[in-house]
């Protein structure tokens, strides 16, 4: 009869036993699948984290084209001004010759500057001042077919159309380069 108690007693904890081993293979199971989804998280992370290097680097180049950007735009407002000055100081009545040629600019249009350059607003507006930079050219240009005309004044006001030009192109080059790094950037932050 002890024999039986025994018996009995033993197959109570082995039936304890695999109940306690079937729920710690669940525990087990859970925690793999943790261990599974923390390892894609890291690997995700790790990936964020290239893009992140990608991403500061390409705003440090960006920031030393900016400063490029900003020393090519200080050096093209001097231009800008200088060009002002020369033009408000030209004389109203410059001859006009038949045979040199004529620029299209409206007949109401003088070929100097009406407001002085201190009292000149500053544009906000790309394309305004693309369009008054355009005028301005083409008031030079005017100057300049006055000024080759046998006896006429010194060039020092065609010379200053080189500048201009170089200054131009200078800052259609770095807004373009600029608005490219712009755009980088912002898919680079945002393909995250």
């Amino acid at each position: 009869m002890t024999g039986i108690i025994l018996d009995s007693i033993l197959m109570l904890l082995l039936v304890a036993a695999i109940g306690y081993g079937i729920k710690l293979e669940k525990k087990l199971k859970a925690l793999r699948e943790g261990q599974l989804a923390f390892a894609g998280a890291v690997t995700e992370l790790n990936n964020a984290a290239g893009r992140a290097e990608k991403a500061l680097a390409t705003l440090r180049a960006s920031g030393q084209e900016t400063d490029l950007l900003h020393d090519r735009i200080i050096k093209a407002r001097a231009v800008k001004q200088e060009l002002e000055v020369l033009i408000a100081r030209a004389p109203a009545g410059l001859p006009s010759r038949s045979a040199a040629p004529q620029v299209a600019a409206p007949a109401e249009e003088p070929l100097e500057l009406q407001v002085p350059a201190s009292a000149v607003a500053p544009l906000l507006d790309d394309e305004a001042r693309a369009r008054r930079m355009a005028s301005l050219m083409e008031r030079i240009e005017g100057a300049r077919a006055v000024m080759k005309a046998p006896a006429a004044r010194p060039t020092a006001p065609v010379e200053a159309s080189t500048p201009v030009r170089q200054a131009l192109a200078a800052n259609h080059a770095a807004q373009q380069s600029l608005n490219r790094a712009r755009r980088s950037l912002d898919e680079d932050l945002f393909a995250a």
